[in-house]
């Protein structure tokens, strides 16, 4: 009875004590050295005659603030212009290539002159798993795209060393959603399918410590 006496002070202070102090470093996206692609795909009774199609995001800018040791509490924001995306299909001529960026920007699809930029902000950050110097997270937040806002969740691989993060994957959404009638052409014997994957590769970089 007397040990436990003795005890019992010394696991009440512990239980007082404050734990490990958490902090949030800021970083912030390195759009020369990232990478956004969006894949849109073509169906239909013709679709040999048509083509998939790649674009890939120009401009585009961002912050993570990065939670430890519980990252949880992380934050990402995220905006790409819309007029910076740009149609790359290696397999079309320029002239095609520029047809399908118009049509992709104006009116029928994007509208990049009446919603000029798209957006993204977390919410929730969770960690699912932890691979040698790796973290496999899954970020949900909203996502503002053509008038739209929608919740989305991205599955993000996730490294962090010598003061620079990378973040690696990829996500699949549907036109529909966000307002956007997939373009039909011939009839619609040649179509570009609703559901489209957009993949990632950023690179984001420590911020300095004010002064």
């Amino acid at each position: 009875m007397g040990n436990l006496r003795a005890v019992l002070p010394v696991l009440a202070l512990a239980s007082a004590l404050p734990g490990p102090a958490e902090t949030r470093v800021t970083y912030s996206v390195d759009a020369k050295q990232s990478k956004i692609e969006i894949h849109v795909y073509r169906e239909g009774f013709l679709k040999a005659f048509g083509h998939d199609h790649q674009i890939s995001a120009k401009q585009f800018s961002g912050k993570v603030q990065l939670a430890e040791p519980d990252v949880s509490d992380s934050a990402v924001t995220f905006t790409a212009e819309a007029k910076s995306l740009t149609v790359v299909d290696p397999d079309e001529s320029e002239k095609d290539r520029k047809e399908v960026q118009e049509t992709m920007l104006g009116e029928e699809v994007l509208d990049a002159a009446r919603f000029p930029q798209i957006r993204f902000v977390s919410w929730k950050v969770r960690s699912v798993a932890e691979k040698d110097d790796a973290t496999e997270l899954q970020v949900e937040g909203k996502l503002s795209l053509h008038g739209a806002e929608r919740v989305v969740t991205l599955p993000v691989h996730l490294h962090v060393k010598e003061g620079q993060l990378t973040a690696d994957g990829e996500v699949q959404l549907l036109q529909t959603e966000y307002g956007i009638t997939p373009i039909k052409a011939g009839g619609g014997t040649v179509r570009v399918k609703d559901r489209l994957k957009i993949s990632f590769h950023i690179v984001a970089r420590k911020e300095s410590a004010p002064l």
